[in-house]
Order: C-alpha cells, then structure tokens, then sequence
C-alpha cells in the first residue's frame, strides 16, 4: 500500500494558512505543500529578507500559489499583536493556522516580554499568536489549529510552573527546549478540551517532525562552535530524514479529512519516531493531564495578556448558585414565623389544661 504524501492533499482552493517560522527547513515545507494544493498561504516570518527568498522558492516550486509573507517576530508580544490586526485587515476567515516556528538549544537569553527564549518563542508566542486569531478561527467552519511539537518533550523531567522562565534555576539549553515542546502539547491538548467543551468546529491537531534536517538547532555561525556545527551536520546527514519528509506530519494533520480532535501525528518509524511517514503516535502522559494543563493555560494568559476559550461559561454557572442561596436564606425566614406560631398553640394549649384543673 503506497505511503500517504502531499500528492494526497485535498483541494484546498479557497482556503486561507498561516505557517509560522515559513522562510526554512519545516515552515518553509509545509508552506509550499500548502500552497500547491490550492490554498492561500501567509508565510509568518521574523526575518523580511529570509522571507523574500522563501517566497521565491515557494513561487517556483509552484508557480500558481498564493503566497504572500508577513512579519512575525515570536519572542515579542507587540510584534505578535501587530501582526494578528494586520491579518485581521486582509482577510476575513483562517482556516489552517500551523504553530511552527521555533527556537533550539540556544543559550540563557530573554525575549523583549522578559520570558526565557525557547519558552517565549515556542510556547507562549504562539500561545498569544492563536488567542488572538481565535475569533476567526472559531468563525470559519472546520478551521484547524496545528501544534507542532517534538520528541523532545520526552527527554525533561516536566514543566516547573513555578518558574517557568529558569529565574530560580542553573539553566539547561536543552532541558529548556524539552520542556518548550512539553508546553506546546500541554497548550494542544488543553485547546481540544476546550474547544470541544464549547462545541466549536474548530480543531485542535498536533505534528512532530521526527529527526528531521533542518537548521533550527544551528543558530548563528558566530554564536554556534564549529565543532558543534559539525556534530550537528553528521547527525543531519546520517540520521535525520529530509525536511519535506519532516513536514509531512503538519500537511497530514492541516489537511486529511479523517483526522480527529486532539490527535497527534508522527513518523511512523520504529526507533523513536526519528522518521517515516505520517501516523498517530502517543505522548507522554504529562502532556496530557487536565489539572497541569488547565493551569499551563492560565499561567500563560497571565504572561501574555492574551485571553481567550476562558472561564466566562463557568462564571456564568456561579451566578444562579449565589441566587439560590439568597433565595434559601429567604425561605428560611419565612420559615420563622410558622415556628413561633406552633409554639404559641402549644403554650395556649397548656394554659387551658391548667385552668381545666
């Protein structure tokens, strides 16, 4: 049975995609898979000239695709914010928003919101990013929310939501991004929940890439060793599976008509999920669980200002409590005076025994 590839991608003219981090390695995969089948792509990216090339790449690829690119600077709320407007101007519905940009292995650093980097970017970036598109997204009938993830979020202890931005601990690069890729699984899954609660047609999906070859954990030259860079290239040449395989997982999960709510897609390789073509695959059970996720969520909308799928249902759940309550409290009252009543029946009743003697 052949393997499932783009070439299975449904018509998606008429469609409107964001893929972030879309000028290299995965976004820039998924754009162009995005793009030949149909449908219009807005490549979000933090780099303008970066994003030029990859358009250009994408156009000649496919030289019919609607394409344009957009500045996204993840690591910066302002820029987040700016952007999501300046959508909202252009067009009037989202139907595939792919979460893929992403930040690897990088040094102690801080966005401009005071967040640790990896954190900032991966998770509360695109955290921030989906709330305020939601509203289009909740509009448009069957629109999908992809999470793109990591087989790295296997490989740390969990989430510290103490300290989620490492102020109180010896940071770790890798642990960091680990625990990066947990939150984006925690926040995908605690998006399906609530997005099934409201009963909205949106969906929630969630993609990793396996071991894929990409440059997301080179960085700059100047900030990159050489023998890492070397490392890094062996691993990418010997190991990893080729980008555009790596992107099969999100095009899968963004487009095939049998995917469900809350399903998470892999490759489908024996060792570790380093490669192969798209299937379901498991996350740790950490990832999954309803107490830690509901409060990653509420922790993030705190950081970013940025609410959305809240708690206005159950708000408005406590209202009639409160009015019950008065409304025992009244009845008790009118209660009294049937008591006291009784009482003087009773006495008089006593009293007319007395004079009977």
């Amino acid at each position: 049975m052949a393997k499932w590839s783009p070439k299975d991608i449904p018509s998606l003219k008429g469609k409107i995609a964001i893929v972030t981090g879309a000028n290299s390695g995965l976004g820039l995969e998924t754009s162009a898979g995005l793009a030949a089948a149909g449908a219009t792509v807005v490549m979000a990216c933090r780099d303008p000239k970066r994003a030029e090339d990859a358009l250009t790449d994408v156009q000649r690829r496919a030289p019919k695709a609607k394409v344009i690119t957009m500045a996204l600077d993840l690591a910066d709320l302002a820029s987040v914010r700016k952007f999501a407007a300046a959508f909202k101007r252009k067009f009037k519905k989202l139907d595939i928003l792919c979460n893929n940009a992403g930040v690897m292995h990088l040094p102690f650093q801080k966005t401009r919101d005071g967040f640790e980097m990896q954190m900032g970017t991966n998770h509360l970036g695109h955290f921030a990013l989906t709330g305020l598109l939601f509203d289009l997204l909740d509009a448009t009938p069957n629109s999908r929310i992809v999470s793109v993830a990591s087989i790295a979020h296997k490989f740390t202890k969990g989430l510290d939501l103490s300290d989620l931005n490492w102020e109180r601990r010896s940071y770790n690069k890798a642990d960091a991004y680990g625990k990066s890729k947990l939150a984006n699984l925690m926040f995908h899954y605690e998006l399906d929940r609530r997005l099934q609660k409201r009963g909205s047609s949106a969906m929630a999906v969630a993609a990793h890439p396996g071991y894929s070859a990409t440059n997301i954990g080179f960085g700059t030259k100047e900030k990159t060793p050489r023998l890492k860079r070397l490392a890094m290239n062996a691993g990418n040449r010997f190991f990893a599976q080729p980008a555009d395989m790596g992107a099969l997982p999100s095009l899968y999960a963004a487009t095939v008509q049998h995917v469900q709510p809350g399903d998470y897609i892999g490759p489908d390789g024996w060792f570790m999920q380093f490669r192969g073509h798209p299937t379901n695959v498991a996350a740790r059970p950490a990832a999954r669980d309803p107490k830690q996720t509901e409060k990653l969520w509420a922790l993030s909308e705190k950081l970013t200002g940025v609410t959305f799928l809240g708690p206005v249902s159950i708000a408005a759940k406590k209202k009639p409590a409160v009015k019950k309550k008065a409304f025992k409290k009244a009845a008790v009252a009118k209660k009294k005076p049937a008591v006291k009543k009784k009482a003087a029946v009773k006495k008089k009743a006593v009293l007319k025994k007395k004079k009977a003697r």
